[in-house]
C-alpha cells in the first residue's frame, strides 16, 4: 500500500480532511504497549452481553411510553422500522469491526477511510450518543426504583429527589447514585465489569419473558383497530424515538483491545445482540398493545409495570417486573458507560482529546481517570435534564453516527478491496446504501428543538479540533502513518 510522508501538521480544512491513518497503523497499534495497556479478557459471550447490556433497557421499559402517542398501535411497525434502519448499519459495524477490531468504534473506522475531520466528527457524535443515552438511561432507572417503592411498600421518593428541574424536581438523585455505582463498577476492571454485566442480561431477558407471559393472557385483538390512527408521519416519528432502544449494539465495537479473538467474535457479538434484541422489542410491544389500549399506554413512564397491574388486577407481577427493570437498566449504565470510555481512550491515544484519557492503571488495566470524569458528567446530566430531550438528543448523534459508518464499509472496499475480512456485508453495497436512507429518514422525524441543541452541539465540537485537536494530533505530527489518498 503506498504511505507517503507529508510535512508535519499539513494546515486548516485541507489538512484535517487529508490526514487519514492507515489500516495497518491502526491495528498496529492494537498490539503495542503489552505491559499497560487494556487487558484482552472478553469472549463472544461477555461481547454479546455487552452489546445487549447497552440496548435493552430504557428504550423498551420506559421509551415505549413515550412513543405510543405518536404511532398508536402501530408502534409495534415504528419498532419494526428502527429495527431495519439498525440492521443495515449493524452489517456495516460488523464487517468494519471484522477488519479493524480495535476500540473506538466507528471513530476508528472512519479516521481510516474519510480522514481526521470526519472521524472527530464522528467521534463528537458517539460523545452525544453514549454520553447522553446513559444519562437518559439513569433517569429511566430512577423511575422505575419509584414503582418498585410504590409496589413494596406504598411510597415513592419525594419530586424533589426524583426529578429533574425540567420534570417538576430539583435533583434526580436515583440517576446520579447508578451512574457512580457504575463508576464504581468499571475502575475495578473490564472482566469484572462483564461479568457483573453478563449477569443483569440474563436476568433482564427472563424479566421480559415473563411480562410477554403475563401481558398475552390479557390479549384483545380490538386494541389493534385502527392499527395507523396517527398515520405514516406518526409511525416515522415514533420510529426516530424508539431508535433510541437499538442504540448499543454496537457497543462490542468499542471493545476491539480487550476481546480475546476480536476478527472473529466482535462481528458475531454485533449481529447476535441486534437479532436477540429485536425479537425481544417486537414481542414486548404486541403484548403491551394488545394487553392495554395505547391511549391508556400513552405517558406512562414505567409503562411494563403500568401494564402488567392492569391486566392482572395484581400488583406482585408489577414488583417484579420492576425489579428486573432496575437490574436490566442499571446494567445499560454499565455498559454504555463502558463505551463511553473507550471512545475516548482511542481519541486520546490518537491526541484529539487530552493524553490523561488514554492514561490505563497498571494494576486494574482500565482508564481510571477517564471512567471518573465521563462518571461527573452523565451523572450532572442525568440528575438536571428531563428522559424525553436526552432521547432525542442521543438519537440523533447516533444516526449520524451510523451514517458515516455505512459510508466507511463503501470506502474501505474501494480502497482496500483486499484486506482480510472475517464478515462481509451481504447484498454490497446495497446494504450500506440503504442504511444511510433509512437513517435520514428517521433523522428527519426528528422536532425542530433536537436539530437545534444537535447544530449547537456539533459547533462546540469543531470548535474542540480546531483549538486544540489540530495542535495535538498524534497523527498530524507523526505524518508516516498518514495513508496517501
Amino acid at each position: 500500500m503506498d504511505i507517503t510522508k507529508i510535512s508535519p501538521r499539513p494546515p486548516g480544512l485541507a489538512g484535517a480532511l487529508r490526514a487519514r491513518k492507515s489500516v495497518e497503523a491502526i491495528v498496529a497499534r492494537n498490539d503495542q504497549e503489552p505491559g499497560h495497556g487494556l487487558k484482552r479478557s472478553m469472549g463472544l459471550v461477555h461481547l454479546t452481553a455487552l452489546s445487549i447490556g447497552a440496548s435493552l433497557g430504557t428504550g423498551i421499559f420506559v421509551i415505549l411510553g413515550e412513543a405510543t402517542p405518536k404511532a398508536g398501535p402501530a408502534v409495534v411497525l415504528a419498532f419494526v422500522l428502527a429495527a431495519f434502519t439498525a440492521l443495515f448499519s449493524a452489517l456495516s459495524y460488523a464487517e468494519l469491526a471484522g477488519s479493524i477490531p480495535v476500540s473506538g468504534s466507528s471513530y476508528s473506522y472512519t479516521y481510516a477511510t474519510m480522514g481526521e475531520l470526519f472521524a472527530w466528527i464522528c467521534g463528537w457524535c458517539l460523545m452525544l450518543e453514549y454520553g447522553v443515552s446513559v444519562a437518559a438511561v439513569a433517569v429511566g432507572w430512577g423511575e422505575y426504583i419509584n414503582e418498585l417503592l410504590h409496589g413494596m411498600f406504598g411510597i415513592a421518593l419525594p419530586a424533589a429527589i426524583s426529578e429533574s428541574p425540567g420534570a417538576g424536581g430539583v435533583v434526580n438523585v436515583p440517576a446520579i447514585v447508578i451512574v457512580l455505582v457504575a463508576v464504581a463498577l468499571l475502575t475495578r476492571g473490564a472482566s469484572e465489569s462483564a461479568l457483573v454485566n453478563t449477569i443483569m442480561v440474563a436476568l433482564k431477558i427472563l424479566v421480559l419473558v415473563f411480562f410477554c407471559a403475563v401481558a398475552f393472557t390479557a390479549f384483545r385483538a380490538g386494541n389493534f383497530t385502527p392499527f395507523i390512527p396517527l398515520g405514516a408521519a406518526g409511525v416515522t416519528a415514533a420510529a426516530s424515538q424508539v431508535f433510541f432502544a437499538y442504540i448499543g449494539f454496537d457497543a462490542a465495537s468499542t471493545a476491539g483491545d480487550e476481546a480475546k479473538n476480536a476478527k472473529r467474535d466482535l462481528p458475531r457479538a454485533i449481529i447476535l445482540s441486534l437479532v436477540i434484541v429485536t425479537a425481544l422489542y417486537c414481542l414486548v410491544a404486541i403484548a403491551a398493545v394488545g394487553a392495554m389500549p395505547w391511549q391508556d399506554i400513552a405517558g406512562e413512564g414505567a409503562a411494563l409495570a403500568t401494564i402488567l397491574e392492569a391486566a392482572t388486577t395484581s400488583t406482585w407481577p408489577a414488583v417484579l417486573l420492576s425489579a428486573g427493570a432496575v437490574i436490566a437498566i442499571a446494567s445499560v449504565v454499565l455498559a454504555v458507560m463502558y463505551g463511553q470510555t473507550r471512545i475516548l481512550y482511542a481519541m486520546s491515544l490518537d491526541g484529539l482529546v487530552p493524553r490523561v484519557f488514554s492514561r490505563v492503571n497498571p494494576r486494574t488495566r482500565v482508564p481510571v481517570v477517564n471512567i471518573v470524569v465521563v462518571g461527573a458528567v452523565v451523572s450532572a446530566l442525568a440528575g438536571f435534564v428531563p428522559l424525553g430531550e436526552l432521547a432525542d438528543a442521543t438519537s440523533i448523534g447516533s444516526l449520524f453516527a451510523f451514517m458515516l459508518v455505512n459510508i466507511a464499509v463503501i470506502i474501505l472496499r474501494r480502497r482496500h478491496p483486499d484486506l482480510h475480512r472475517s464478515f462481509r456485508t451481504p447484498l454490497f453495497p446495497l446494504m450500506p446504501v440503504l442504511g444511510v436512507v433509512f437513517c435520514a429518514l428517521l433523522l428527519f422525524g426528528l422536532g425542530v428543538s433536537t436539530w437545534v441543541a444537535f447544530a449547537l452541539w456539533m459547533a462546540v465540537g469543531l470548535a474542540i479540533y480546531f483549538a486544540y485537536g489540530v495542535r495535538k494530533s498524534e497523527l498530524r505530527n507523526s505524518p508516516e502513518a498518514v495513508e496517501a489518498r
